[in-house]
């Protein structure tokens, strides 16, 4: 991959995360809270597939993108394992969330998704602006 195409990928990906955000957010303030939790996962995931980017590296499944991500930041030191346990975390409560019909999420589990998350998104985008990448988020 050139270096353009990377950024340009990884301008879009922001974009996507970003637009995930808004619709998570929409999704909440209308009482539709497992949607909003499914929408909070791919916030995270698009700001991963961002991160992974920088590397060259283009995961072809959810679960690749978890794997990368602890390969390639976590295990580096770069990020934490808590890091990885909050997108670990998602990617599980986003399939409960889509395709477990009993699982019910609150107000109080999305309150606290989008923290963690918020959390994890910020520090995406701090390695990113050092690295040189314009990051518009949420």
């Amino acid at each position: 991959m050139i270096e353009e195409n990377k950024k340009e990928n990884i301008r879009e990906e922001i974009k996507r995360a970003k637009e995930a955000m808004r619709a998570a957010n929409l999704l909440f303030d209308n009482g539709f809270f497992n949607d909003a939790v499914s929408k909070l996962y791919y916030f995270l995931l698009y700001n991963v597939r961002a991160l992974l980017l920088t590397k060259g590296l283009e995961p072809k499944s959810h679960e690749g993108a978890l794997r990368l991500f602890g390969l390639h930041f976590v295990k580096k030191g770069i990020f934490s394992p808590s890091d990885s346990h909050i997108f670990s975390k998602l990617m599980k409560y986003r399939e409960e969330a889509d395709y477990n019909p009993t699982y019910t999420f609150t107000k109080e589990d999305f309150t606290e998704f989008k923290k963690e998350a918020g959390q994890l998104a910020d520090n995406i985008n701090k390695y990113l602006k050092k690295g040189g990448h314009r990051t518009p988020f949420y």
